[in-house]
């Protein structure tokens, strides 16, 4: 089916490159409504977003004609957070408005100004470039924007937390009043909405995220492990998958080129790519992976953003993403355009916890495994062997010959033995891991809140069985935290963290659980207590009422005031330290804060 309503010349460029039915955003921006607007558009990684505004401003930049005239000054500016995403842009802009035979240059940080500025100076289009690079250009009267009828702002979420915002204010308050502008943005956030109504004219907005199940085409895997055998297991989930193309993300520069070394070792065409590499190297790189000279690419969060690899079909995050957005962002260099990807996470036993809530919180389900075994490898590789086109496929023009010949006084046995380790040749040994035992996901309690205790494991289950449960008269709006409550419990019961169960905070109380074999002596603890602390009363088992309501008469005399107040809970460097209670004053006073512990 033909894109709606395409201008002809770059008609011809999508069905040479064999385009036959539109994207979601693509569909969007040639719709009736988007024609010469203002465009405020909100679409996921690999969703065609740079083809979607090439083909939303052909219009404007070319109107009625089939061609463009003579390049001059540039009729349409894109600007790009990354130096790859600006690469990949032009490479996009080129094939599709070649037939229309548009001068399409770049300005990007890392590549040489003066070639740069020379073709600036021969003349334009389209320009594409970093914010940096780009008002570097325009400052020195190179770049020229009196012409201007288009600006388009490729990831504009990306740019402001890359601290791109006064570059962008001035390209923009240098651009003409009458031009479009195109803002593409993963996420709709204050400061992209802010930006939107200073330097956009009724804007039409277009969200193609809305209703759709986020990174639909990627089926993600937790891969358990221990913290010890990260290497290992990346080795063999690599070898497991199979994929063409990967990518292994990990945290710093320096785990890069361990792991990319350890790859290199076991026998991995690898490539890596960091923020210490040159332009040029970072090139050589991508081009390495693009034409299967490399098989994986080793790099930290710089390559997250604009990369897209057609074979790329295995991300591994090697150390676990900061935030959900890092981990969309990573996993998003696959399953895109409507291709399948494999994401796989590789946590450690004890950052389970921590993988859990990252997956939740992107609100995206995923596969708890094992890492796969040597075995499972092994088993792997026969059958991708046995399914093989190569058995089935006549013999090449030509070869017929050698054929007969290899078949003489040779039996099945010995060339299929022959064929296997041919085969098994060139695959990298699968390393030998003693599997662990994986558990499905525990399903939150019902009734918890939702700031619940955040202590290791083995102290959450510590407390076997049901206890008593206590109520202290701290709650959030007293800057409650596990941190100090946990050791002033301790203090004021006589118990130990290991007698502490649940801890539920909610606005003006906190409820604790006691485990029952401490329970009475920490009552009798507690009810001898000076009123001055805190107030801890004996209370019901929550019943997964309201969040922060508390029961009659929970919060009373004694209760602390609140941070910053004269007498408060200090949070400072002059507030109560670990280890060490506050001076005690007379019971009247109540001018000291408990002591955390």
């Amino acid at each position: 089916m033909p894109f709606p309503e395409t201008h002809p010349a770059l008609q011809r460029a999508l069905d040479a490159r064999g385009y036959a039915e539109p994207t979601p955003v693509q569909k969007a921006v040639l719709d009736v409504a988007a024609d010469g607007r203002d465009l405020l558009v909100s679409a996921q990684t690999g969703s065609g977003k740079t083809v979607a505004f090439g083909l939303a401003m052909a219009d404007t930049l070319l109107g009625g004609a089939e061609r463009f005239g003579p390049a001059g000054a540039p009729l349409a500016v894109i600007i790009a957070p990354t130096r790859e995403l600006a690469m990949q842009v032009q490479r996009e802009l080129a094939w599709l408005y070649g037939p229309a035979g548009a001068r399409i240059v770049s300005c990007i940080g890392g590549m040489d100004a003066r070639r740069e500025a020379r073709a600036l100076e021969i003349g334009a289009h389209i320009v594409v470039g970093t914010p940096g690079r780009l008002c570097d250009h325009q400052s020195r009267g190179r770049l020229v924007l009196s012409d201007l009828r288009v600006v388009v702002l490729d990831e504009a979420d990306e740019m402001l937390d890359l601290g791109f915002r006064e570059e962008l204010e001035q390209l923009l308050d240098a651009m003409p009043d009458t031009r479009r502008t195109l803002l593409f943005s993963a996420t709709i956030a204050k400061e992209i909405a802010a930006l939107a109504r200073r330097y956009q004219r009724d804007a039409l907005r277009i969200d193609t995220l809305s209703g759709a199940r986020q990174h639909a085409d990627i089926t993600y895997r937790a891969v358990l492990t221990d913290a010890r055998e990260i290497i290992p297991a990346v080795v063999n989930i690599l070898r497991f998958t199979d994929s063409k193309t990967a990518m292994v993300f990990c945290a710093t520069r320096e785990l890069v080129r361990h792991m990319q070394g350890a790859l290199l070792e076991r026998g991995f065409s690898s490539v890596a790519l960091s923020g210490e590499l040159g332009q040029n190297e970072r090139t050589r790189a991508i081009e390495s992976l693009r034409t299967g000279q490399a098989r994986v690419c080793v790099a930290t969060d710089v390559a997250a953003r604009g990369i897209d690899i057609p074979a790329l079909g295995l991300v591994i995050h090697a150390s676990l993403p900061t935030d959900s957005a890092t981990l969309l962002h990573r996993s998003g260099r696959t399953g895109r355009a409507g291709r399948k990807g494999v994401c796989a996470l590789v946590v450690p036993v004890s950052m389970r916890r921590r993988a859990e809530r990252l997956l939740a919180t992107a609100k995206l389900s995923a596969e708890w495994i094992a890492v796969p075994t040597a075995d499972a490898i092994r088993a792997q590789d026969a059958e991708r062997l046995l399914n093989d086109p190569i058995l089935t496929e006549s013999a090449a023009p030509g070869d017929e010959d050698l054929v007969a010949r290899m078949v003489e006084g040779r039996s099945a046995e010995q060339l299929a033995s022959a064929l296997l380790q041919a085969y098994r040749a060139h695959l990298p040994d699968p390393e030998d891991i003693r599997p662990l035992r994986v558990e499905a996901p525990r399903a939150p309690r019902e009734g918890d809140y939702a700031r619940r205790t955040e202590r290791p494991a083995r102290e959450e289950h510590a407390m076997q069985g049901a206890g008593a449960w206590f109520s202290m008269s701290v709650g959030r709006q007293d800057k409650a935290d596990p941190k100090w409550l946990v050791p002033l419990i301790c203090r004021l019961g006589g118990v130990r963290k290991t007698d502490i169960g649940a801890i539920r905070i909610a606005d003006d109380h906190t409820l604790f659980e006691i485990s029952a074999s401490s329970a009475e002596r920490f009552g009798a603890c507690v009810a001898a207590t000076d009123s001055d602390e805190v107030r801890i009363t004996p209370a019901g088992a929550p019943a997964g009422g309201p969040r922060g309501r508390a029961a009659p008469g929970e919060r009373g005399r004694g209760a602390p005031r609140k941070p910053g107040g004269k007498g408060g809970f200090s949070q400072g460097p002059g507030g109560a330290r670990a280890g060490r209670a506050p001076a005690r004053t007379s019971p009247s006073s109540r001018k000291r804060a408990p002591a955390r512990g």
